[in-house]
């Protein structure tokens, strides 16, 4: 365990997903399957009980938990928001809740409002290669607007996807809209929408990086990759230029917590200081927990 947590259990997981089978199963469908094939990893459902327990033993306070809706480019149900904000509400100190909407659902916009005024969610998530969509397309720039007037953050996916890995045609996924050059269009067309870019961006790490010091609204984590996976970089721009704007994430149940903290420590030689930011001080000031 990292010493700057035996003293303060207080880091804060940025992205993770549902355990059950809502989101392994009926959302994620036949292209997490491919995804769990393609890198020898077994989808074993688990419940919310088991799952706070679980990140508590490893040290993490709070957790985003994510929504998911790709339904118009998939075919697959979404996790409810309501479901995402009922889980939320059972473990109130633990989880923040973020929802998702289909940006090519005709109610998309409506979804958003009533994702923070009626339930209040904290943020939203999108998957653009799931959702088949760019973001910096005209279409959507509603959308956004009017989530950059909720005053709520937003998570988006940076960089390849796991999802329809191996299976012919990828399942029709398309990751060029992983290209997180697409978010800066955003970033400059809505300057008080604070944006996460989830994972290390590979193969556009360098961009992300860029993205990150030049848009004081973007942000990004280390989710989806153990550190000694990660660029090197991307490792050393987040314990110097990018201290302040990098978090840690893990992408659970893909991969948990206990893992991902003890690979931290094992590959990654930050100072107490900057380890405190990126477990904890930059999502708290982020999420403004």
């Amino acid at each position: 365990m990292l010493d700057v947590l035996d003293d303060e259990p207080r880091a804060v997981d940025t992205h993770a997903h549902q355990p059950t089978g809502v989101f392994l199963e009926d959302a994620g469908g036949e292209m997490m399957q491919d995804a769990a094939e393609k890198f020898g990893a077994t989808l074993e459902t688990n419940d919310y009980e088991e799952m706070v327990a679980e990140y508590r033993e490893a040290g993490v306070d709070r957790t985003v938990l994510l929504g998911w809706d790709a339904e118009t480019n998939t075919g697959n149900p979404p996790v409810p928001n309501d479901h995402v904000a009922e889980v939320r509400d059972e473990y109130p100190d633990f989880f923040v809740g973020f929802g998702s909407v289909d940006p090519l659902k005709d109610d998309c916009v409506e979804e958003a409002r009533r994702c923070v005024e009626d339930l209040g969610l904290s943020g939203f998530k999108f998957q653009q290669i799931a959702q088949g969509f760019a973001p910096n397309d005209p279409e959507h720039r509603e959308l956004f607007d009017v989530i950059e007037e909720l005053g709520v953050p937003v998570v988006f996916h940076g960089g390849n996807s796991t999802l329809g890995a191996g299976a012919p045609g990828g399942r029709g996924l398309r990751i060029k809209y992983g290209d997180p050059m697409l978010i800066d269009d955003v970033a400059a067309e809505h300057p008080d929408l604070d944006i996460l870019l989830a994972h290390p961006a590979f193969p556009w790490e360098k961009q992300q990086l860029a993205i990150c010091q030049q848009k004081g609204n973007v942000y990004m984590d280390l989710s989806g990759w153990l550190p000694r996976y990660i660029d090197d970089q991307v490792l050393q721009y987040a314990g110097s230029i990018l201290q302040d704007k990098v978090m840690f994430g893990t992408d659970y149940p893909m991969i948990e917590p206990a893992e991902w903290l003890a690979d931290f420590a094992e590959h990654t030689d930050y100072p107490p200081e900057v380890q405190r930011k990126l477990l904890w001080e930059n999502a708290e000031a982020f999420l403004d927990l």
